[in-house]
């Protein structure tokens, strides 16, 4: 029985340090994690928004039919992606959370392939080896190509669960995917579609999309579903301590769950309000440390 964290709310942005967050919640009180938390690339990470107008005098580029258009930067938005002792700087928050989970919790751990060795010992660590359920590999094919090596084109996503006898998993509840060569499995089978395996093939967010929400390194909706639908039991609560844009609480949305947000960045949370602007019952929370032990001094997200 999951302990109701969520005073009634729907949903739940909360702007502040996601320790602090996870030490005022209670044990066994969030049904699923997940968390995409910074590389570690040592870099900032910055998503810039431009336009591009018609200029025949001033334009620096050249377009179609050799028109010449001029470039504007609309906006700017970063996050710094440098932490000098990474998994010192991890290891707590990875404890609090195995701490929170319910006992048929699970935690999605979303990492690169400069960070993702280190960082499977650090969980094996705190989870437990037995409780490793498996390496997903998040395949998207865009972007530069290097020619010096093999182009990196994928994320891992390192799954582990509280309790490896008791951990929720639905299979059927996921959306199944076309089979690569649906003549050689017949056509019953291949108008059901497949379940998907630890390979998802899904594009990243188009810079252009509908989707875009304008923050950097936000992941696709897609991803954050299957996620959702399979590990995370109806009604239950899905928290994301490194929230970003806000994807993991719009797939909770979407697939009847609840969700508690939580990230230190102003941006962000401006960011996910606006995101979840006409969503009933969503509350945005400034969590000071007087506010933390019952993070009730929220103003509704729209506001």
């Amino acid at each position: 029985m999951t302990t109701d964290i969520l005073q009634g709310d729907r949903g739940r942005i909360v702007l502040g340090d996601n320790l602090a967050v996870l030490r005022s919640l209670p044990d066994a009180s969030v049904d699923l994690i997940y968390i995409d938390p910074p590389f570690n690339t040592g870099r900032r990470q910055t998503l810039h928004r431009l336009q591009t107008i018609r200029d025949e005098t001033n334009g620096d580029r050249v377009g179609f039919q050799g028109k010449r258009y001029r470039t504007v930067k609309l906006s700017a938005q970063s996050y710094a992606d440098v932490h000098d002792d990474y998994l010192d700087f991890l290891e707590p928050r990875l404890l609090e959370m195995q701490r929170v989970l319910t006992l048929s919790g699970t935690l999605y751990f979303h990492i690169d392939y400069r960070e993702v060795h280190y960082c499977k010992v650090l969980l094996d660590g705190v989870f437990g080896r037995d409780a490793f359920l498996n390496e997903v590999i998040w395949a998207y094919d865009y972007g530069a190509r290097t020619t010096k090596k093999w182009p990196a084109k994928h994320d891992n996503i390192l799954v582990y669960v509280k309790d490896p006898g008791s951990y929720f998993f639905d299979a059927d509840a996921v959306d199944r995917i076309p089979y690569m060569a649906p003549g050689l499995v017949g056509p019953e089978k291949a108008a059901r579609g497949k379940l998907p395996t630890d390979t998802w093939w899904h594009t990243i967010v188009p810079p252009g999309g509908k989707e875009r929400t304008g923050y950097p390194n936000q992941k696709p909706l897609g991803i954050l579903r299957r996620i959702v639908q399979a590990s995370c039991p109806p009604g239950g609560v899905v928290g994301d301590f490194f929230a970003g844009s806000g994807t993991t609480g719009m797939a909770a949305v979407e697939e009847g769950r609840r969700f508690l947000m939580v990230d230190d960045n102003p941006e962000a949370v401006e960011v996910m309000a606006r995101r979840f602007d006409g969503v009933d019952d969503v509350t945005r929370v400034v969590a000071d440390p007087a506010d933390l032990p019952g993070m009730h001094a929220g103003v509704p997200a729209n506001e």
